[in-house]
Order: C-alpha cells, then sequence, then structure tokens
C-alpha cells in the first residue's frame, strides 16, 4: 500500500461516526416527569391494594378526589405519549424501532390482561392504559409533523370523549372506542376517546417545548433527582413489576 493511501486509510479510520448512528438525546426533565408520574400511580395502587385487603375503605369508582387523581396521572403519561413521538422523530430513528417498541408495549398490555384475569376474572383489564398507549402512539403517528392540526383534532376528541354517550359502545367489542353511557366493569378502564385527545395535545406541547430554547429544558433536567429520571427512563419495568411486588408483600405481612 502506498504511503498516500495509508495516509488516507488512517484518516478514515479516524473519521467521525456518521450523524444518523448517534444515540437519540433524552430529556432529563421528560424522565423526571415519568418518573413523577410512576410515583402518584404507585401510590395509588398502593392505597388500592389496602382497600382490597380491607386495611381501609375507598370508593375509587366514586369519590371525585380519586377520579380526579386518576385522571390526572393517566393525563401527564398519555401527554408525554404525545410529547416522546415529536421527540422520537427529531432524533430520525428507523421506522423498524418504532414498530418493535409498539410490539413491545402491545406485548406487555396482553401480558397485563392475562394477570388481571388471573387475578380478577370477572373484572379483568380489557384495554388499559397500556393497550392505549399502543394503539394511540399508532393512530397518532401521521400527525406528529402537524401540531396545530394534533391540537385541534386533540381537543375535538377531549370533548367528544366526555361528553358524547352511545349505547352502541356500551356492548363488549365496542366498549374499548370510549362514548359509552356507563363504565365497563374492569380494573383498568382506558378508551381512546377522549384519551387520543390527550396524546395528540402532547403532539402540540412537544412541538412548542422543541420551538423554545432548549437549554432551559436541560438546566431543569440539572435539578430533577436522579432517581426520579431512573425510573422515568424504566417505566415500562417499573409499571409491570410494582403491583405483584405490593400484592407479594401485603399478603406476607397482613
Amino acid at each position: 500500500m502506498s504511503r498516500r493511501r495509508q495516509r488516507r486509510h488512517r484518516a478514515a479510520s479516524h473519521a467521525p461516526a456518521p450523524a444518523h448512528a448517534a444515540a437519540p438525546p433524552r430529556y432529563t426533565v421528560i424522565d423526571g416527569l415519568k418518573g413523577l408520574g410512576l410515583c402518584l400511580m404507585i401510590a395509588y395502587h398502593f392505597l388500592f391494594d389496602l382497600t382490597w385487603f380491607r386495611v381501609i375503605h375507598i370508593d375509587f369508582n366514586h369519590d371525585p378526589f380519586w377520579l380526579g387523581y386518576r385522571g390526572a396521572v393517566v393525563a401527564l403519561f398519555l401527554g408525554l405519549v404525545g410529547v416522546n413521538l415529536v421527540l422520537a422523530r427529531r432524533a430520525k430513528p428507523a421506522l423498524r424501532a418504532f414498530w418493535r417498541r409498539i410490539a413491545l408495549i402491545a406485548a406487555c398490555a396482553a401480558l397485563v390482561s392475562v394477570a388481571s384475569y388471573l387475578t380478577f376474572p370477572q373484572t379483568f383489564i380489557t384495554f388499559g392504559i397500556l393497550h392505549c398507549i399502543a394503539v394511540s402512539s399508532v393512530l397518532a403517528r401521521p400527525l406528529i409533523a402537524f401540531p396545530r392540526i394534533a391540537l385541534l383534532a386533540g381537543i375535538g376528541i377531549i370533548a367528544a370523549g366526555n361528553a358524547v354517550e352511545l349505547p352502541l359502545f356500551d356492548t363488549p367489542w365496542l366498549n374499548w372506542v370510549g362514548m359509552m353511557t356507563h363504565k365497563p366493569p374492569t380494573e383498568d378502564y382506558v378508551p381512546l376517546l377522549p384519551w387520543l385527545g390527550v396524546v395528540l395535545v402532547g403532539i402540540a406541547v412537544g412541538h412548542w417545548l422543541l420551538a423554545r430554547e432548549r437549554k432551559a429544558i436541560v438546566m431543569v433536567g440539572r435539578v430533577t433527582p436522579r432517581w426520579l429520571a431512573w425510573l422515568g427512563r424504566h417505566s415500562l419495568l417499573v409499571y409491570l413489576v410494582h403491583q405483584p411486588v405490593m400484592v407479594g408483600i401485603l399478603r406476607v405481612l397482613l
């Protein structure tokens, strides 16, 4: 090999990796918000478990405070789904990575349904938060690049989901859509309407955040506790294991 070719070979071996090979950026503040949502959810489930074991009594199905508490936690998670769709699009990942993530969430949703059937056969989870995240992510993906349309569609879906009630959607095969006249007998129910609308609003929020000075987002992330960000980065795993762990501990103690 000539000296000129050797120099070219050495230069190529030290060349920086192409931009598309870089890992997508993470915002600690977003992970921290996920972690906060998990903490609120774990507290809710812990009190639910104590009620299930008859240690305390809370009416989760009718008490306005707990209905609002649950709604706020679900809205936080699904809003962040929309924000993360925007951040993922900016990182330009392969389409295969998106579908791999959806397949993982769908598989975990199926696992939750099976586990809840073994525990609550009469009220097992047919369309909970993981089911809603998987389907909403697919339906919202075409609007990731259109924040204004996503915002208007999101507001419309939220309004329709809360205002329209049709007996047609009370049937077991359609109540996952929403707009039912009464909540179906299930331990976790997160229908597409109105919650798809929250994901779409989250897309608009994601664009709004990226349009602002990103240094501010990074600065807020620096004061986010590391343990909270860790929870957010591993939110799916924590979601799957926290309830069996708590129930197991309570069975031993009580």
